[in-house]
């Protein structure tokens, strides 16, 4: 077996050791970086309920103010009526429904996303919009929020 010269097998020890000092000065700064960060968090128990009260924030678009309501060919149509509405779809065509309207998604793109042909897309929306114009003319008036 040939022995590798003095030199190279100097080499490889100076790269060895180097690896080696390398691998543990990264260990310690992550050990050093996990300790600093762990020093900074909080559990949520720790909270206080002024600070757990400041990490959320309430909706305040359905509370049914007077102000939100729209008025559409004489008829007065608030958020919860448009939200009564639109659950009162079938789930599948609630979902094409909010991809058109909301997403601005073509009929092809929403075929796609839900893998259903484009006609059945154009029939679920369709049919889903003329049931939200029934439902919203027979309860406009009478919805109280």
């Amino acid at each position: 077996m040939i022995e590798p010269n003095r030199i190279q097998w100097q080499i490889r020890c100076a790269f060895n050791v180097f690896c080696k000092r390398v691998l543990k000065n990264e260990a310690i700064n992550i050990y050093n970086e996990r300790q600093k960060r762990q020093a900074k968090e909080m559990t949520f128990s720790d909270l206080t309920p002024l600070e757990e009260n400041q990490l959320y924030t309430l909706d305040k678009q359905y509370e049914g103010e007077e102000g939100e309501s729209l008025q559409v060919a004489g008829k007065r149509i608030t958020p919860r009526l448009l939200a009564e509405a639109m659950r009162t779809l079938p789930t599948e065509k609630r979902k094409t429904v909010l991809l058109y309207c909301f997403f601005d998604k073509s009929d092809v793109e929403i075929a796609e996303l839900l893998k259903i042909p484009h006609s059945t897309v154009q029939y679920r929306r369709t049919s889903s919009l003329k049931r939200l114009k029934r439902f919203l003319e027979e309860h406009a008036d009478d919805w109280d929020d």
